[in-house]
């Protein structure tokens, strides 16, 4: 299907859209340091592109959220924007609010920043506790890992699989000339995995924690033929998983009773 984009259509179309498929696709990413080589864009690049991809798949509803997100990790670095969790989430819950108005009942998130994870989630199970609404999280950049691990891709800030993100959005952003070899402190590998575990875990507050220029990994990686299929293949590997969890809730809402009342004032 065609991708139909909100700031695309013009009124009566994004009605008739959301009464022929009351889903809608918001990406999720940053504006941050990358690197001498990659945009500070790349974390929104990649969502958009996996969200676009994905919209179309399930003839979805897309619906732009804008570049930033919350990163007080790669703050005082040029080019940063954070936001607080308060400015995030209101813009958050502001847009959903809308779309559950417009007749929306679910929405799926698909993030590229770990950072936006806490917020991301937070805002989700408020809503869906007090608006007809389901939430779904698709966590793209933890899919892409898992799709690219086997070809020795990994997920590192600034690194392969980001590298691949930003080609496949436009490979002129990618400078290769500058990619060096990123220097790192001596515990940074363990740093990394500390923080990423899904068990127990502690925290990084500053990139620098885990690399001295701001960024890892191999950009060598990325290839123009990964790069052609990215959105489409990442979008692909989250449709299983995706689906499962719309039919598991739309179970749920069947078996809602109706009361007539809202839960919440």
């Amino acid at each position: 299907m065609p991708l139909r984009s909100i700031a695309d259509l013009p009124s009566p179309d994004v009605r008739d859209a959301v009464a022929a498929n009351p889903v809608a696709v918001i990406p999720l990413g940053s504006i941050e340091q990358h690197g001498p080589h990659l945009p500070c864009g790349t974390d929104t690049f990649a969502a958009e592109l996996v969200a676009k991809a994905l919209a179309e798949r399930i003839d979805a509803l897309y619906v732009p959220f804008g570049p930033y997100g919350v990163t007080p990790i790669h703050a005082g670095h040029p080019g940063t924007i954070n936001l607080r969790r308060s400015t995030f989430e209101a813009l958050l819950t502001d847009i959903c609010h809308e779309l559950a108005d417009h007749g929306i009942h679910t929405v799926l998130l698909v993030n590229w920043h770990e950072g936006n994870n806490a917020s991301m989630n937070a805002v989700a199970t408020e809503l869906q506790d007090q608006r007809d609404l389901t939430f779904v999280a698709v966590q793209a950049c933890y899919t892409a890992q898992r799709l690219y691990e086997p070809e020795g891709g990994e997920l590192t800030h600034g690194g392969g699989i980001e590298t691949l993100a930003v080609m496949a959005h436009d490979p002129e952003l990618v400078r290769t000339e500058r990619v060096g070899a990123p220097t790192r402190p001596a515990d940074a590998h363990e740093m990394d995995a500390m923080r990423r575990s899904h068990e127990i875990y502690g925290f990084v507050t500053d990139v620098t924690a885990l690399a001295d220029d701001g960024w890892y990994g191999e950009p060598s990686w990325a290839s123009a033929d990964r790069a052609e299929t990215f959105a489409d293949d990442v979008a692909a590997a989250t449709l299983e998983r995706v689906q499962m969890i719309l039919d598991l809730q739309t179970r749920r809402r069947a078996s809602r009773p109706t009361t007539g009342e809202p839960r919440h004032e």
